[in-house]
């Protein structure tokens, strides 16, 4: 795959309003919890702010964030190293965030994508991150 190609795959990957981020918004908002999404006036642009509560919500695919253990989180076999660099900057920029957000005195919670796609568990998860 050359590199303008690769850039046209990527390009089409959605970054906003996933169907993870859906369905943890409608749960928030039948709640009663009022939120603004994405502000980017804070580290690492969180998908979800709870100003009120002073929480910020990230909800991570688990292939793009890195997700030891997860049955969605493989390397492809393909260029490898290109992949390995990528999603290590992506742990490390989550990670970054993380931390600037907690010294400005936010509460973050990240919702991994495997917890809300099997509605199986996407129930008790987000019952959870309710009640925390």
């Amino acid at each position: 795959m050359t590199p303008e190609q690769r850039h046209k795959c990527m390009a089409a990957i959605k970054g906003r309003d996933t169907k993870p981020e859906l369905i943890v918004r409608r749960f928030l908002h039948a709640r009663g919890l009022r939120y603004r999404l994405n502000n980017r006036n804070l580290p690492g642009t969180p998908d979800i702010v709870l100003k009120k509560y002073r929480t910020v919500i990230f909800i991570d695919g688990c292939f793009w964030h890195g997700h030891e253990g997860c049955r969605q989180f493989k390397l492809p076999k393909s260029n490898t190293d290109f992949w390995r660099h990528k999603i290590n900057m992506n742990i490390a920029r989550d990670y970054r965030a993380n931390v600037e957000l907690r010294l400005l005195g936010w509460r973050v919670i990240r919702v991994w994508e495997c917890e809300i796609r099997p509605q199986s568990t996407a129930s008790t998860r987000l019952e959870s991150l309710y009640r925390s």
